[in-house]
């Protein structure tokens, strides 16, 4: 558990008590606006997990080398680059610098304030000859100003005159050694971790122009193998009644403002850096580091302190359309906004580039973009902020070129978006558990979908949207194929039944790959499928203009949109009449069944232990499958299906991954398993504040966050917009006294609030909203809201599912099911040798 001692609960703030240089402080203490992304370091810049500065999209390439090469695998690598460092802020009292592994530390103190935006750390240390100094540092990287952060440092000798030096840097830690690199990521530890970023051994920031001119300092390079460029200019603004003197260095990889100053007791110094960067696909640096000029001139005329106030108004703003209030529990209300301020944090000014797995916190995931975003990141997006829901599609459209071209590739029609990348291409060398998960054309039409119901951003769809939903519905229908059959065995007159088959895929679950009929691939490629047909139909009938020069970019067949409308009608849906349940895929249940209650914890994560054959031999989930499209797509399920999956899938799933607990959460409270629901809730919204998964140092679990918001409000909250129809059906845990949250909802803005006996919408601007509560309609209005009492908050079952139930369960052959734990080999004696210890 959290150390409440280290980080004391407050509602609106994360406060750290004791100093650390752990990864972990440095990822929670980050600071960014989606574009550009501050680790928590402290500015003396010195130990770290990780000196981390990076800026979404900035990446170099590499090629993969795979020990057996095969058409179509992935051939280019893309990993973030760690931008130029400009945190660093060194203070020296009488020459001698602070060092937290010797200084005489009185009082610590460091403060990320969700209000304001704003990172403070409060230090007062004394020197070996008894000098007193204190000193505040606070941080912001600008909502309001994509390219600009802001560092500002107070030091105060207070009982004694002494030479106080303060050396601001620019570093280029990327390729640098000793002091100015820091450990690279993948050398902590040991061990094979996927979850980590590749380190490239050559030089991988090219200098190009760097100067000085007074305290203003500008570095700038291009990326070696990328091509893409970047510039970061700092200036600089001392404020003092001692007498001080100024001195510079530059070089191709360093860049120094020191300030050399005679402190009177008590008189203060404080230094502002302003820092701004910009980036390219193919703009030269010398343009960038102009731009940056430009972005740090115009600072500078409307002052310092405008900065931090526009970031206070910013977030008030934010506050005021996302922030989910609970009452009675100010340790969840903490840990809920700080997971919605990441979200903020990774995804606000991304402005058409995606929103990668770790926003711009750390080089987890090499900076790469998943599907993660579009299922559990963009229903935030799409119901507090749309316009970012919509720049995040628009990466997706900007995508589409590539994604033609790797179908192609694939031998199919349309477009496949890749697994993982950074910029456009596929990234992922391992086929089975990336490429092949071909769900992510449906993910992203899903998102689209769901995007365009709420927000009534008909225009976007039309001019940009239609082709995502065309090209991914493309890929289905020449993927999938058709399956002829009778309906009744041994019957000569029984009718023809044709089904629409996908096989060769792998679905949301990495621990079982390449399958036939994977549900969740065919769950959600039926919706891609129906919805392509239903905005082809829509455009082709009210909007003639748009709909031609939609056939004259997609090159739309007539025939086309009818044809994924049968493919979608005969989808196949696997189903076991023996077991009552859908199979995860046609051959899911035929597999051993993994005892993960008898697994022990010194072998979890099962991908750190265990060769992947080894694992995709069971029947083991890595994270929910089925559960989620039980979710997704919950209307095309009775409530008795959406009871008897969950009791079976939750036993057999490992929470290896941090996707999984919210959607676990979700549903749980949806069939009756609210104490579970609950527990799962907690295992998510805590994952990075008490590190669960053992690798929050490598940055936020932005997903996961965004899962988060999705379990209060579809959750517990009980939001549903199935066909764009708005209902609510609550799940309040029996320990929680309120729950509210605001929505956007096609223009108008709402505030829900659940209690136990009742739910109220209230329309606080906008129009009226017509909506459901347990299968009855309202409509609330602006100024008349709507209050509908609770007879309870749904079915109540006690415990969790057990594998224990299945017992005397049968396959559809016959046979039993039954578990196991696969025996680690080492502990197996070797024929001919003594036995292993």
């Amino acid at each position: 558990m959290i150390d409440r001692d280290r980080f004391p609960v407050d509602p609106w703030r994360l406060i750290e008590t004791r100093y650390t240089e752990d990864g972990v402080g440095e990822t929670l203490f980050g600071v960014g606006n989606g574009y550009l992304g501050l680790r928590g370091n402290h500015i003396e810049g010195r130990g770290a997990h990780e000196h981390g500065t990076f800026i979404n999209g900035l990446h170099e390439t590499w090629p993969i080398r795979h020990a057996e090469q095969a058409y179509g695998f992935a051939e280019v690598g893309q990993t973030i680059v760690n931008a130029p460092d400009a945190k660093v802020m060194r203070v020296y009292v009488d020459d001698e610098p602070i060092s937290f592994d010797d200084a005489d530390v009185r009082e610590y103190r460091r403060t990320l304030d969700m209000r304001t935006g704003v990172l403070e750390r409060v230090v007062v240390w004394e020197t070996p000859s008894g000098k007193r100094v204190r000193m505040r540092d606070e941080r912001i990287v600008s909502f309001a100003e994509r390219h600009l952060a802001v560092l500002r440092l107070e030091v105060v000798v207070e009982n004694s005159d002494a030479p106080v030096t303060i050396s601001c840097q620019l570093l280029n830690r990327q390729d640098g050694a000793g002091v100015y690199a820091g450990t690279p990521v993948e050398a902590q530890g040991a061990g094979f971790d996927p979850r980590k970023a590749e380190k490239i051994a050559d030089r991988v920031l090219q200098p190009a122009e760097h100067w000085q001119d007074g305290l203003r300092s500008a570095l700038s390079y291009r990326v070696a193998a990328s091509g893409m460029t970047v510039a970061v200019v700092a200036d600089h603004v001392i404020e003092t009644d001692n007498e001080y003197s100024a001195r510079t260095l530059i070089e191709a990889d360093i860049a120094k403002n020191v300030f050399r100053v005679q402190a009177k007791a008590g008189v203060p110094i404080t230094v502002t850096k302003l820092v701004s960067y910009h980036t390219s696909r193919g703009v030269p640096p010398r343009e960038l580091v102009d731009r940056c000029r430009r972005s740090l001139d115009r600072v500078v005329v409307e002052s310092v302190d405008v900065q931090f106030q526009r970031q206070a108004e910013w977030l008030a703003a934010f506050w005021e359309r996302s922030d989910v209030q609970i009452d009675g529990h100010d340790d969840l209300q903490q840990a809920t906004r700080w997971c919605l301020l990441q979200l903020a944090q990774a995804s606000a000014r991304a402005d058409g580039t995606g929103v990668a797995a770790k926003g711009v916190t750390g080089s987890g995931y090499s900076g790469h973009y998943f599907w993660d975003t579009e299922i559990y990141v963009l229903p935030f997006l799409t119901y507090t902020s749309p316009q970012w829901a919509r720049n995040a599609l628009r990466a997706r459209v900007l995508m589409l070129p590539a994604a033609r071209r790797r179908a192609a590739q694939l031998n199919e029609a349309g477009a496949l978006f890749p697994w993982r990348t950074i910029n456009g291409e596929e990234a992922s060398a391992y086929y089975a558990a990336g490429t092949a998960q071909y769900h992510i054309n449906a993910d992203v039409s899903f998102a689209l979908g769901k995007y365009v119901r709420a927000t009534g951003d008909e225009e976007f769809l039309r001019r940009e949207g239609a082709e995502i939903a065309i090209e991914t519905a493309r890929l289905w229908a020449t993927l999938g194929f058709w399956r002829t059959s009778r309906d009744v065995a041994n019957r000569a007159d029984a009718d023809r039944v044709s089904t629409f088959h996908i096989h060769g895929v792998t679905g949301p679950d990495e621990y079982t790959t390449v399958v036939n009929d994977n549900l969740y691939t065919n769950v959600m490629a039926r919706y891609n499928l129906r919805y392509a047909a239903k905005v082809v139909h829509e455009i082709a009938e009210g909007y003639p203009e748009d709909f031609a020069r939609l056939v004259e970019r997609t090159g739309l067949r007539p025939e086309e949109a009818d044809e994924w409308e049968r493919a979608s009608e005969a989808m196949f849906i696997p189903y076991s009449e023996a077991l009552g349940i859908h199979p995860q895929d046609s051959l899911f249940l035929e597999r051993e069944v993994w005892d993960l209650a008898h697994t022990p914890d010194s072998q979890r994560p099962l991908l750190l232990h265990f060769h992947p054959l080894v694992i995709y031999r069971f029947q083991v989930l890595k994270q929910a499958d089925v559960v989620l499209a039980l979710f997704l797509q919950g209307n095309h399920f009775t409530p008795e299906e959406k009871r008897a999956d969950f009791d079976y899938y939750d036993p057999l799933t490992t929470g290896d991954s941090t996707l999984s607990a919210v959607v676990q959460s979700i549903l749980a409270a949806e069939v009756g398993y609210q104490d579970l629901a609950l527990e799962y809730f907690s295992q998510s919204i805590f994952v990075d504040l008490h590190d669960l998964h053992h690798n929050a140092a490598d940055g936020v679990h932005v997903a996961s966050a965004g899962g988060v918001w999705t379990a209060l409000v579809s959750g517990f909250g009980g939001m549903r917009d199935y066909a764009g129809e708005l209902s609510f059906d609550p799940r309040l845990p029996a320990s929680w006294p309120r729950l509210s949250y605001p929505l956007q909802w096609q223009g108008s803005s709402l505030l829900v609030t659940v209690t136990r006996e009742a739910l109220t919408v209230e329309v606080r601007s906008g129009e009226p909203v017509p909506f459901t509560v347990r299968g009855d309609a309202y409509i609330a209005s602006a100024g008349s809201p709507v209050i509908v009492e609770l007879a309870d908050q749904g079915p109540v079952i006690p415990g969790r599912p057990s594998l224990r139930q299945f017992e005397d369960a049968l396959r559809e052959d016959g046979t039993p099911l039954s578990a196991s734990v696969p025996v680690i080999t080492t502990a197996i004696p070797i024929i001919g040798s003594d036995p292993i210890d």
